[in-house]
């Protein structure tokens, strides 16, 4: 894989199988991408060879495995905090578990790193919620470290100074981050391409995305094609170069009707900043 280049989060196609999603990649040239949260029914020995196989046949090099879970909401700001990531007591033992089988998936395709949206991790670090979100992340990596995985995760939903402390008290040298630049736009949290210098030790992939600035208290804001939100991409393109930053560089579309277009138009894009 050439340093910096493009690829696609798998299920930004729109393709909700992963193998079709797969082939379509294939159709369009794509050599590496980002694995989807999966469901259950995905998370056996047997169909982890299926997808690994179908992966080297396309010339596809998996480079991150997401997680994700049932039930959670991006509705609103309110909805993020009650039902994504690990900060509901009630859902986290299940969580885990889930999390778990990902990372068995994950060692057996041969996925180097796992990565998940924790959840809000709370401001106030005497909120009771803050150590037990540190210790869910702590189990998380060193279940990554038993497999000689990365644990990842994203950004937006706090400030990079807020995530840079976390990381710290997490210390777990397999921790990582996936710099998504728009979710820090989307959630109202940061300014993305100073908080590239900040998190710059711990970037191992990055989401391209773009969107506007929340316009509504409460409300996230607005996911728009790569290039037409206030990301600034080739700012941030010139920021990750600065940082020394080689690894992917990965299409994320999760809005719009016109998936495949407005990834193949992101992809000339990168590759005019690359």
């Amino acid at each position: 894989m050439e340093p910096m280049e493009v690829g696609v989060f798998l299920c930004s196609t729109g393709i909700y199988d992963p193998l079709k999603a797969i082939e379509k990649l294939k159709e369009l040239g794509i050599r590496n991408c980002q694995l989807p949260p999966l469901g259950e029914e995905w998370l056996s020995p047997e169909k982890a060879e299926t997808v690994k196989k179908a992966l080297a046949e396309a010339g596809i090099v998996p480079t991150t495995q997401f997680v994700g879970f049932e039930n959670e909401s991006y509705a609103s700001m309110a909805a993020v905090e009650e039902t994504v990531g690990f900060l509901s007591e009630a859902r986290r033992p299940a969580r885990i578990e889930h999390t778990k089988k990902i990372i068995d998936f994950a060692a057996i395709v041969g996925v180097p790193a796992v990565a998940a949206h924790i959840g809000f991790v709370p401001e106030d670090v005497s909120d009771p919620r803050y150590m037990q979100l540190v210790e869910t992340v702590r189990e998380l990596c060193d279940a990554c470290a038993a497999k000689g995985l990365m644990f990842s995760m994203e950004t937006g939903q706090e400030t990079a100074e807020d995530m840079r402390e976390f990381i710290k008290t997490v210390n777990r040298p397999n921790l990582r981050v996936n710099f998504d630049p728009a979710n820090m736009i989307l959630y109202g949290k940061d300014k993305p391409i100073e908080a590239v210098g900040i998190l710059a030790p711990w970037i191992v992939s990055v989401h391209c995305k773009d969107g506007t600035w929340p316009t509504a208290e409460g409300m996230l804001g607005s996911e728009t094609p790569l290039g037409e939100g206030q990301v600034d991409i080739p700012a941030f393109i010139a920021k990750l170069k600065e940082i020394g930053y080689t690894g992917p560089l990965t299409i994320e579309r999760e809005a719009g009707d016109d998936r495949i277009g407005d990834i193949t138009r992101g992809r000339a894009l990168l590759e005019s900043l690359r």
